[in-house]
């Protein structure tokens, strides 16, 4: 498909002069050419509560589905001047999004791809590879309203003469309501403790690896509390990610 930067900039130009920017009096415009030919445009709205801006990408984004949908080919965004402004972090990848890998943005060098403006970004493949794998541990849906809270438990068992490790996961001590008490869901048993307590994170961050004697030790996020001050081995404590 043929871009015309120079229509592509005089379209965000004159979204620009549309932006409503009374706290940083930097006007943006954006415009972007959409995959059946039309062009999109949107404009900086500022907010009294700065953390609640709408950047002219945004508005480039709600336009491009307001108006049939689509995917985005190349944007043009400008400053007040009408010369060529980078998105930000968050405008790239909302791009990405809607535009993908190839999208071109205008660049005072040049045009650049998302590729190079958002090297290794996050996108839905990310999300259905964890959809699709299938080794994963699945929190049953009857259970999800728990998913955070409560306690694990990983303990050595004993299958057909051999040691296993299995875990159960516990309500806390203090959650009220009319929710199922006592033991929440009962863990299959595994060769290998480390599979148990994956299965616990998948759950809750509190996660307590009881050993053959009766030790306990913290396999949970953050510091090991006071009452299970020992760290069960090979267990750093970040698990950040794990209950996203």
């Amino acid at each position: 498909m043929r871009i015309d930067w120079a229509e592509l900039r005089a379209a965000a130009t004159e979204a620009m002069r549309h932006a409503y920017a009374p706290y940083s009096k930097f006007p943006v415009g954006a415009a972007a050419l959409v995959d059946d030919g039309r062009i999109v445009r949107g404009c900086n709205v500022e907010n009294a509560a700065y953390g609640v801006v709408l950047c002219a990408e945004c508005g480039v984004v709600s336009a491009l589905h307001a108006t049939g949908g689509g995917r985005l080919v190349a944007l043009s965004c400008v400053d007040a001047t009408g010369e060529p402004l980078m998105p930000c972090g968050r405008c790239r990848q909302l791009l990405w999004e809607h535009g993908g890998p190839d999208c071109l943005v205008e660049a005072k060098d040049g045009p650049l791809t998302m590729a190079e403006l958002l090297p290794h970004a996050f996108g839905v493949q990310d999300l259905e590879a964890i959809v699709r794998d299938d080794t994963l541990p699945v929190v049953p849906e009857r259970l999800a309203s728990w998913r955070g809270r409560g306690t694990v438990f990983v303990h050595p068992d004993v299958t057909a003469g051999k040691q296993v490790w299995t875990a159960y996961w516990e309500r806390s001590a203090g959650d009220g309501g009319n929710a199922e008490p006592g033991v929440l869901e009962e863990a299959p048993t595994w060769a290998d403790p480390a599979e148990a307590v994956t299965w616990g994170h998948a759950r809750t961050p509190r996660v307590v690896v009881v050993d053959a004697a009766g030790a306990l030790y913290w396999a949970g996020d953050g510091e090991p509390p006071l009452e299970v001050p020992t760290r069960w081995p090979g267990s750093t404590g970040e698990t950040e990610g794990r209950m996203r």
